[in-house]
């Protein structure tokens, strides 16, 4: 599709709510192209998110980081595989736990669309496997870098863990950050989780859904697809509706809706500090950077898009939610609504539903609090899959 000027109205707002130098309306120079992918639109590369001084990598390292471009899988993976020894220095309280007796397995298989999807489990080394545990990541991040330290507290626990990365995040194929369809996306996760489940060796056990934020959104999709297939879900600050600090405002809204129809790959979107929003300790919050292949740039227009659309629609089938449930969402989140949560609670046709709100806790309950919330959170987490599991033996 040729490329049009924008009208005198579109400019003008484009403007005043996109001030940083974009050039054709928000479009890369044109010209400029990766070899293999064809023309670039608007590429991201971790020089923006690597402004901080890393603490423990090495000039070297971190040069080589800045200058790599992220839009696609194999320099992702690239610079996951140099990075990751750094990540497990973090002073972090889910990299400074050690669990004894857990393996762990990463593979990348071809789906049945033909993408890459990088997966890893968790297991326990030394004791039966007691329930199968089926993790959804959240927005712009991969299973790699904090839900390791997740992972491994639940296999230490019993648990066989199993998470993916999406098409277009973390290490598997696609244009990094890019949701055409969040539909097809839950179809993806279906099809991975469904054939872990098939398995002979893990048919006879309990299984459970477990999302953060845009992963609860997901989890959630799963279990509409398939209402009869999981023993439980465990949904950490879901994304049933996004918090009105996160939302453009209205008209520009309304613009974004239409230029993404005709531009879908665009960055266009006004960025947030999630980790800021997200993040109560500050500490914390500057330790997300070392998560060197999430998505931080702008939203990609269809990708907005596709995620206001999905949490209408949840927001509209929360009555529908008939599996056992553990609900858990900071009182103080402003990325994802609280209230929906509560909603949710109140209006899931589950009999067997909880929900806990942490006082004046952020959004990222497991990542950004400090040490004693989020062992308590990953403690009251394994006590609800113990006790679902005793009723389903």
């Amino acid at each position: 599709m040729a490329w049009k000027a924008p009208t005198p109205a579109l400019a003008e707002m484009s403007r005043r709510f996109f001030p940083t130098g974009s050039t054709r309306f928000g479009l890369p120079p044109r010209g400029r192209q990766i070899k293999g992918q064809g023309r670039m639109m608007g590429s991201f590369t971790a020089a923006e998110h690597a402004a901080m001084k890393w603490e423990g990598v090495d000039d070297k390292l971190a040069k080589m980081v800045s200058m790599v471009n992220l839009d696609y899988a194999p320099e992702r993976r690239r610079v996951r595989e140099a990075f990751k020894d750094v990540q497990l220095q973090i002073d972090h309280p889910l990299f400074k736990m050690h669990y004894s007796g857990v393996k762990t397995m990463e593979s990348i298989e071809i789906n049945s669309k033909g993408f890459e999807i990088f997966s890893k489990s968790w297991f326990p080394r030394n004791s039966p496997v007691k329930a199968l545990v089926c993790f959804c990541h959240g927005y712009g991040d991969t299973c790699t870098f904090f839900f390791e330290g997740i992972a491994k507290k639940l296999a230490a626990s019993g648990y066989g863990v199993f998470a993916l990365d999406y098409p277009g995040y973390g290490l598997s194929d696609g244009l990094h950050g890019y949701i055409p369809s969040f539909d097809s996306l839950v179809d993806d996760v279906v099809e991975h989780f469904s054939k872990i489940k098939e398995n002979p060796k893990y048919q006879s056990l309990p299984s459970f859904l477990f999302g953060q934020s845009m992963g609860g959104a997901v989890a959630l999709k799963v279990h509409f697809k398939q209402p009869q297939a999981w023993d439980g879900a465990v949904l950490v600050a879901p994304m049933c509706k996004m918090g009105e600090d996160v939302l453009p405002p209205w008209p520009l809204l309304q613009l974004l809706t239409c230029i993404s129809k005709l531009f879908p790959k665009m960055k266009l979107v006004p960025p947030k500090d999630i980790a800021e929003m997200g993040f109560k300790e500050l500490k914390k919050r500057e330790q997300a950077s070392y998560n060197v292949i999430a998505y931080k740039d702008k939203p990609r227009l269809k990708t907005a898009c596709e995620l206001l659309k999905t949490t209408q629609e949840i927001e509209c089938q929360l009555a529908e939610v008939s599996l056992p449930l553990l609900i858990l969402h900071g009182e103080a989140d402003v990325l994802t609504d609280c209230s929906v949560s509560e909603a949710l609670y109140e209006k899931a046709s589950s009999s067997d539903k909880e929900i806990l709100i942490y006082k004046d806790a952020y959004h990222s309950l497991l990542e950004g609090e400090p040490d004693e919330t989020i062992n308590l959170v990953l403690d009251n987490i394994v006590s609800w899959l113990e006790k679902r599991c005793k009723k389903t033996e």
